[in-house]
């Protein structure tokens, strides 16, 4: 699991890629939320009702204390009288797999569906510290044989690899999927809850934004990575892809809607739900990070610092090269880990990215050519016609299709400030 988060921070800088991976398998959390369950004793874990036949249930996990472990994760669990009870689970993959780090950052990301028996998936949770909650289905017998049919089916090694899709196909919204087959119906979902309590537009990135509040650095690197495609209006259903979303909306949940949208259909969930580990939604997730740590006041201490430089700059009449070549050789890199997740990587939503026009490889140009003399024209034409695109962007952004994170803004305006220095110190040579 290390090594995955290892690579996709490699890929995106700061960012785990263009593809987070929010399904896990069991792994051990964080040593703090470990050490505070082992303290108190592992949580209790209750235990699903004894059944007659076979039950299937719906169990989505909360969020843990990884990155990618925000948004939660879904199973489905199967419980057959006499036999160890089964959980289906569509979030593996196998590191060992041929040339598996350049196929996962380059979008390659084929992920498996696994059956794992259930008592060992609930206790490493439950160590994790993560909430778990499972829905019973109201199937009829033909629904369930289908299901039973479709599952087994799935986990053959013939059929259980799919290419998954962060926000479109993953481990949430296979098993729904799943249910939609067995049904022979869609199903209808109520409001999320992101969206009965929040006033900012229901979209994938503001979903995010919300479950990754207490860790900014993350979500600033989404913000990097992913374009305009994480930005448009969400129906409810899109909305699952959010497992801990979903589990909001399942108590509301019907079916038998596909021909008639407005028919009050009947209920997916029977009257049965329980908290198989019952702490907060929030137990596992670290605290929020201090405010003098986040990336807003990080990147406001460098524009103050830009201004103090360039204030000193100005005086002198001189540019401080060190400065700008480490700069725009930061943002120049930057650049061109944005070149390859658009032009080269086929994970979800990295193109379009508006950024493009901020954070590109022309940014390499400043460090290379500022030391060479006779190379002032070329950087004097490059950053009058940078300071032009810049000014433009920011003029524009409220009416472009892309959300911006706030703390691009002060470094956006250092860089404006480095580029208009340098114009007006370069000006008549």
């Amino acid at each position: 699991m290390k090594h995955i988060i290892s690579i996709l921070l490699l890929v995106t800088a700061i960012f785990v890629g263009a593809a987070q991976r929010p399904v896990n398998s069991p792994t051990a959390g964080s040593v703090d939320s470990r050490a505070a369950v082992a303290s108190a004793g592992l949580p209790g874990i209750a235990a699903l009702p004894p059944t007659a036949d076979t039950t299937v249930w719906l169990m989505n996990i909360y969020p843990g204390v990884e990155p990618y472990q925000l948004e939660g994760h879904t199973a489905l669990l199967v419980q057959i009288k006499n036999r160890p009870t089964r959980a289906y689970n569509f979030g593996v993959f196998d590191f060992d797999s041929p040339n598996f780090t350049w196929r996962f950052v380059s979008g390659q990301t084929d992920y498996m569906a696994v059956v794992w028996p259930y008592d060992a998936l609930i206790e490493e949770y439950a160590r994790d510290g993560r909430r778990a909650v499972a829905h019973r289905i109201d199937f009829d017998a033909a629904q369930k044989a289908r299901l039973l049919h479709d599952l087994d089916s799935i986990v053959r090694p013939e059929n259980r690899l799919y290419r998954y899709n962060y926000v479109k196909d993953n481990c949430a919204t296979r098993p729904l999927a799943a249910i939609e087959r067995a049904t022979g119906d869609s199903i209808r979902l109520g409001l999320p809850p992101f969206a009965a309590n929040s006033a900012q537009p229901l979209t994938f990135r503001n979903i995010m934004r919300y479950y990754h509040r207490n860790y900014p650095w993350y979500q600033f690197g989404i913000d990097l990575a992913l374009g305009s495609g994480i930005d448009y209006p969400l129906n409810s259903r899109e909305a699952t892809f959010a497992p801990v979303e979903m589990d909001a909306m399942l108590p509301t949940a019907v079916v038998g809607c596909a021909k008639d949208s407005t028919a009050e259909g009947e209920r997916l969930l029977s009257d049965c739900s329980i908290a198989v580990i019952d702490l907060p939604a929030d137990y596992a997730v670290e605290p929020p990070t201090p405010w003098y740590l986040t990336p807003m006041a990080v990147f406001c201490a460098l524009l103050l610092f830009t201004i103090l430089l360039t204030i000193r700059d100005l005086r002198r009449r001189r540019t401080t090269r060190w400065f700008d070549a480490v700069f725009y050789g930061i943002l120049g890199l930057a650049g061109c880990l944005l070149t390859f997740l658009i032009f080269v990587s086929s994970h979800e939503a990295t193109s379009p990215n508006w950024l493009y026009l901020w954070l590109n490889p022309l940014c390499l140009l400043v460090p290379t050519l500022i030391w060479l003399k006779k190379c002032k024209k070329v950087l004097f034409c490059y950053q009058t016609l940078n300071f032009a695109v810049l000014l433009l962007l920011c003029a524009l952004w409220p009416l472009l299709p892309q959300s911006a994170n706030p703390a691009f803004l002060p470094i956006i305006t250092s860089e404006i400030i480095r580029s208009g220095a340098y114009i007006y110190l370069n000006r008549k040579q």
